[in-house]
């Protein structure tokens, strides 16, 4: 018999100071995991919630990765926002902050103040390239580490510039390592008893994700090329993607079993035998004549039509969807990953759970996010026993906004 049992995470408190992606992600997955999440804005809110205000489609990213947060807005310039930060930091779990090295430290509220007053305190720190290193103090953007992490020179066709990556995969990247770390030292204080400092450098967590390209330098001693749709090491073949009637389709074949099912959903076996197409390395050799016949084929097809005869005969394929195709998508809506909710600030919007799913616990109830310090009272009288007259005290010496 199944037995429901509780969100791991549940009981565990958590200050999120996260702005904009990386830090607001590895939040968002904990309060999905059912941690209490208190988000700390500055009293001007943070740069994403700022964009909200621009329309209804600028806030949904906003939305996205705050739901299940409570909200406090603190001013840590202010002598009496930073002694309100140190004692929530005195009860919490875990503190996340994704400022630039050295920020908290001169606002009085670092690692090693914070763990004096609470050793069991977990704090994690995101950067741009770490807390140490000679790069430690470069102004660190989804684009630029892009950019320096050598993503962007991979990324395109050789007869073109070098592009970024469309998603923000720099912040969210390293925002799933954040979480992970977190989690981590949580465990380790299990046994220990002690909290720790641990540290996700944006740069480092995209690097074990060019490990293809790599193998191309480390093969020639030379620049990885940008590969375009093909494989970024240039080790497999058909790897592309390539025309249909309607659009394109990405199809791959990753082992000879892959090649000879896409012969057939091409209805010509008889290119298995081919000589210049046999194996994987022929086919390497033969690289544009293996895509021209590919794609001869699949340019007379549409999209469904090409992905269901792959599938038939086994080969990975699948259309090139744009993101409105995406967001419609039935299999995302049957699993409930994406949902149409009534937000209480934005109206109807569309949003995502954790993509982390815990089979036989609880199913976490969704919370909207919530205004900018909405809930600035009851987070000061429940946590640290504030009366009205001392949270209206700290509302006109400005160490709060309005909420």
């Amino acid at each position: 018999m199944n037995t429901r049992r509780n969100l791991a995470l549940e009981g565990v408190f958590v200050l999120d100071l996260g702005q904009v992606y990386q830090g607001p992600y590895a939040g968002f997955l904990m309060a999905q995991a059912g941690a209490t999440v208190i988000k700390i804005e500055p009293p001007r809110g943070e740069p994403v919630r700022q964009r909200a205000r621009i329309s209804k489609g600028n806030a949904v990213p906003f939305a996205m990765l705050n739901a299940n947060k409570q909200n406090l807005s603190l001013n840590l310039k202010s002598p009496e926002g930073v002694e309100v930060l140190k004692a929530l930091s005195a009860k919490a779990d875990i503190l996340i902050e994704n400022y630039a090295p050295g920020v908290m430290d001169r606002l009085g509220v670092g690692y090693e103040v914070l763990s004096q007053i609470n050793p069991r305190l977990v704090y994690g720190s995101a950067t741009g390239y770490g807390l140490s290193g000679p790069d430690r103090d470069n102004l660190a953007m989804d684009l630029t580490i892009q950019a320096v992490s050598g993503i962007m020179s991979v990324t395109g066709f050789s007869d073109s510039p070098p592009v970024k990556a469309g998603p923000a995969m720099t912040d969210f990247i390293s925002g799933v390592h954040l979480y992970a770390a977190l989690v981590t030292a949580l465990y380790d204080r299990e046994k220990t008893g002690l909290g720790q400092l641990v540290e996700v450098s944006m740069l480092e967590s995209v690097y074990p994700s060019l490990a293809s390209n790599l193998a191309e330098v480390f093969n020639s001693g030379a620049p990885a090329p940008r590969t375009g749709n093909r494989h970024g090491g240039l080790a497999e073949a058909p790897y592309n993607v390539y025309p249909a009637s309607d659009g394109y389709v990405a199809i791959i074949s990753v082992n000879e079993g892959h090649w000879v099912g896409l012969t057939q959903a091409m209805g010509r076996p008889e290119l298995a035998d081919d000589p210049r197409l046999k194996t994987v390395l022929d086919r390497l050799k033969h690289l544009d004549l293996t895509d021209q016949i590919v794609s001869d084929w699949s340019s007379t097809l549409t999209r469904k039509e090409i992905t269901e005869r792959c599938r038939r005969h086994k080969v990975p394929a699948a259309p090139v969807r744009d993101l409105l195709e995406v967001t419609k998508d039935a299999h995302l809506h049957a699993r409930g990953m994406l949902r149409t909710i009534d937000h209480p600030e934005y109206g109807e919007i569309l949003v995502h759970r954790s993509p982390l799913i815990y089979h036989g616990a609880d199913t976490p109830e969704y919370v909207p996010s919530v205004r900018l310090g909405e809930n600035n009272s009851d987070i000061l009288s429940k946590y640290l026993g504030l009366s009205g007259a001392e949270i209206d005290a700290l509302r006109q010496s400005g160490a709060i906004a309005q909420g």
